[in-house]
């Protein structure tokens, strides 16, 4: 059976972090993704301390999200976040509205850029690679699309794909999957309320309980290089709630 662990940016606002990991582990998660917002600015004995929780929790720390500044600015710290926290793929998870590129041309260099940007994470042994939203499906002028970019300019990156972001792209996660299936080492699940539910929650909804085709969408990852499957809400209203109907559902997929 396919593991599912949890993207704790989707506790963010339910604290204490120590909390939301016992409950994880209590309800059968072995592992965590984390992001910037909890380690970005961690010294040595902050880093440690979260290590000590993840194992006291039995948990590990397989992926993480970290941001383009960091990335490029302080690489130094970012490994030494990684190396902490026993993190072995690195993800770049975003690009703000106001910089991202307005034609093909940009977005492919900007696939060389974090192509550049990963190389030294690579080097030291990590996965390295481009976390997705909706906005990389959205056709270009030439008739391309931002995510087709990133990948022709950097072909070395890894791809931790959303697929619900996919979906709200309005793109078809199945082409995307089939097509880049060697490219694929983590995926995001998560779910889509149907339309005018959960608006309170963004639209999203716990796996299982949404429009999106997860029983289908997992025998196809199933045959990709997907090594992580993690669970992901945007914006959840009962934490508790995500974390067992989630697992619940896919624990039957």
């Amino acid at each position: 059976m396919t593991d599912l662990g949890f993207q704790l940016y989707s506790a963010r606002n339910f604290p204490p972090l120590s909390e939301t990991l016992k409950k994880l582990a209590a309800a059968g998660y072995k592992t965590v993704e984390g992001y910037g917002g909890i380690y970005a600015t961690m010294d040595d004995a902050a880093l440690q301390a979260l290590r000590a929780d993840l194992d006291a929790n039995g948990l590990t720390m397989p992926t993480g999200h970290f941001g383009l500044d960091l990335l490029e600015k302080d690489p130094e710290q970012a490994l030494k976040i990684a190396k902490a926290l026993g993190i072995e793929a690195i993800y770049c998870p975003y690009l703000m509205p106001d910089q991202r590129p307005a034609d093909a041309k940009g977005w492919h260099a900007f696939g060389q850029r974090l192509g550049e940007a990963g190389k030294r994470y690579q080097d030291a042994g990590f996965v390295f690679g481009w976390h997705n939203h909706d906005f990389e499906f959205q056709a270009l002028e030439d008739g391309s699309t931002p995510q087709e970019q990133i990948f022709a300019g950097g072909p070395d990156l890894a791809w931790e794909a959303d697929i619900a972001w996919v979906v709200r792209g309005k793109a078809d996660p199945f082409s995307w999957i089939e097509k880049e299936a060697k490219r694929i080492h983590a995926v995001h699940v998560k779910d889509i309320a149907p339309a005018g539910e959960n608006t309170d929650e963004d639209g999203w909804t716990d796996v299982g309980h949404g429009i999106v085709p997860w029983r289908d969408l997992m025998a196809k990852l199933r045959l990709t290089s997907a090594r992580h499957f993690v669970l992901e809400h945007d914006n959840p209203k009962d934490l508790d709630r995500l974390i067992t109907r989630s697992m619940t559902s896919f624990k039957t997929y």
